[in-house]
């Protein structure tokens, strides 16, 4: 039931207020002055307040105002009982804090029709605050699942940056590094090595096509096909009869990719790959290209070639083939394989690095070498994009064949 405090100096007027209102099955309290009313509403909040205008002492206008500066929980309804009718001291009442006007002697129909009037802005204000509070709650809720969500995708960063732990290795004649940001959490791309036997090694660079967590585990089963801890389970390998392994072709190693994403895996998602076959001691490179971005070759003086045959991605079409190219890097040359993350790259006004401003940026960075060039890619394209958030995830791998130092 709602609680009404009527507030007037008349007891009369009080009893005639009181009597309709206790009819209509409101709990009353009375005060014969605004002082104790005050008292009142500390003690015990009001849903409604009846208050004379006129009282000695504090006045009802001066009352509301006190009564609008109390800590509520609900919202208290004010309705002042004037026999004034003048518009400014009206105004000035609204502008005081109450609610509604009852002009005295204060007929019950009016009464009960204005009385009736704040109910209904309580119930309102009441079914409102309950609906805070379950938002709230729900907020709450929400929060501390984001926290774990959250907690989990940092792990879950955690290892698929741990399918790249090793940043840097030397090979010898030749060194490799490697670069993996993803652009939320988790993403779509990864890179990595494999070592053949002592003079051999693989390269690729693979991108799932969209991001987020199903991006990443499927980027950790690709891991396993071309895995350089397990040579048995590495589809780019092939066992030779003396236990050893060899290379398989590169275009065999996507074809037979593509036949198994496609016969074992329901989804929907396709990838891009540039897989390589690198001759330590020659320098020669067999690579097949299969949607991937054109790597880049960069020579000895500097000057950079994008290289490569294009090719459909893997796990759109049945029975796809994969053409192989190759290159010779010399010491000094160097072999970048990237993801679009680096050549769609945008600036400010929308335009794309593409394979121009990323040979330019190599141009630049031709004396700067392994994870310090990888690095310094970064930053610059950072500049390019006016910022660090990049929309699309970004890697790359770096192999540069050692220079020959003079002897003597």
């Amino acid at each position: 039931m709602r609680h009404v405090l009527i507030v007037d100096d008349s007891r009369l007027q009080r009893r005639i207020l009181g009597a309709s209102l206790r009819k209509w099955g409101f709990v009353i309290t009375e005060a014969d002055s605004a002082e104790r009313a005050l008292e009142i509403c500390h003690e015990t909040p009001p849903d409604l307040v009846l208050s004379d205008w006129m009282m000695p002492g504090m006045s009802g206008i001066e009352f509301c105002r006190e009564f609008r500066r109390m800590p509520r929980e609900n919202y208290g309804y004010f309705i002042l009982l004037t026999s004034k009718s003048d518009k400014a001291e009206i105004a000035d009442g609204l502008d005081s804090g109450a609610d509604d006007f009852l002009t005295k002697p204060v007929n019950p129909g009016e009464l009960r029709a204005r009385i009736s009037a704040g109910e209904r802005i309580l119930q309102m204000e009441r079914e409102l605050n309950a609906k805070n509070r379950l938002v709230n709650t729900t907020l709450g809720e929400l929060r501390a699942l984001y926290e774990l969500l959250d907690n989990d995708l940092i792990e879950a960063k955690k290892l698929q940056q741990s399918l790249v732990s090793d940043r840097h290795r030397d090979y010898g004649t030749a060194e490799v590094s490697m670069l993996l940001r993803s652009s939320g959490h988790v993403g779509g791309d990864l890179v990595g090595t494999f070592s053949v036997c002592d003079t051999r090694i693989g390269l690729y660079g693979i991108d799932v096509s969209g991001h987020g967590i199903s991006s990443a585990l499927m980027t950790a089963r690709l891991a396993g096909y071309l895995s350089g801890a397990a040579p048995e389970q590495n589809v780019a390998l092939r066992r030779l009869p003396d236990g050893s392994f060899a290379p398989r072709p590169p275009g065999q190693t996507i074809a037979a990719l593509n036949d198994l994403f496609l016969s074992e895996l329901d989804t929907e998602h396709y990838f891009t790959l540039l897989l390589a076959d690198v001759d330590l001691q020659t320098g020669r490179v067999v690579m097949a290209q299969a949607g991937h971005p054109y790597p880049a070759v960069q020579r000895a003086d500097g000057s950079v070639e994008m290289v490569g045959r294009g090719g459909l991605p893997v796990g759109l079409i049945p029975g796809a083939e994969f053409e192989e190219f190759e290159v010779h890097l010399a010491p000094g040359d160097r072999l970048m394989i990237h993801s679009d993350g680096v050549t769609e790259c945008a600036d400010q006004n929308g335009k794309l690095l593409d394979d121009a401003g990323l040979a330019l940026m190599l141009g630049e960075l031709r004396s700067t070498h392994a994870t310090a060039c990888l690095e310094s890619l970064m930053w610059k394209l950072a500049d390019f994009a006016g910022n660090d958030s990049f929309s699309d995830d970004v890697s790359a791998i770096l192999m540069e064949i050692k220079p020959i130092l003079p002897t003597g």
